[in-house]
C-alpha cells in the first residue's frame, strides 16, 4: 500500500517562497510517474509538476520558471519549491503517485495514490 504525506505548506506574502514535502513509502515498483497537484473549491484538481522514474519532469505553464520539482536520492522524498509565489497560486496541494512510463503526464486522472493534501495560502 502507497501511503503519501505532504508538509510544508502555510502563509506566505506575494513575492515569496515555500518548500513542500511529500514522503513516500511502501512503493513496490521502479517505474512511476510523480508529482504536484492543486485545486481551489469549486475548481478540477489541476497539474503543476511531475517527474518520472528516470526524472524527467513536466510543469504546467502557469509556474514554469518559479517551481522546482525534485527528489532526494533514496526517492522516498519528493519536494516542491516554489518562489515568487502569487496570490493565485494558493490552494490545496497534493502529491500524487502512478506507477507508469514515458514522459510524465500532468492529467490528474492518471494518477492512482494521493496524499491528503497541504494548504498553501500566498497574501498580498
Amino acid at each position: 500500500l502507497v501511503q503519501l504525506v505532504e508538509s510544508g505548506g502555510g502563509s506566505v506574502q506575494a513575492g515569496g517562497s515555500l518548500r513542500l514535502s511529500c514522503e513516500v513509502t511502501g512503493r513496490n515498483y521502479r517505474e512511476y510517474w510523480m508529482g504536484w497537484f492543486r485545486q481551489v473549491p469549486g475548481k478540477e484538481r489541476e497539474g503543476v509538476a511531475v517527474v518520472d522514474s528516470h526524472g524527467r519532469t513536466t510543469y504546467a505553464d502557469f509556474v514554469k520558471g518559479r517551481f522546482t520539482i525534485s527528489e532526494d536520492n533514496a526517492k522516498k522524498n519528493l519536494y516542491l519549491q516554489m518562489n515568487s509565489l502569487k496570490p493565485e497560486d494558493t490552494a490545496m496541494y497534493y502529491c500524487a503517485i502512478n506507477r507508469a512510463q514515458g514522459v510524465p503526464d500532468l492529467r490528474a486522472h492518471w494518477y492512482d495514490d494521493w496524499g491528503q493534501g497541504t494548504q498553501v495560502t500566498v497574501i498580498l
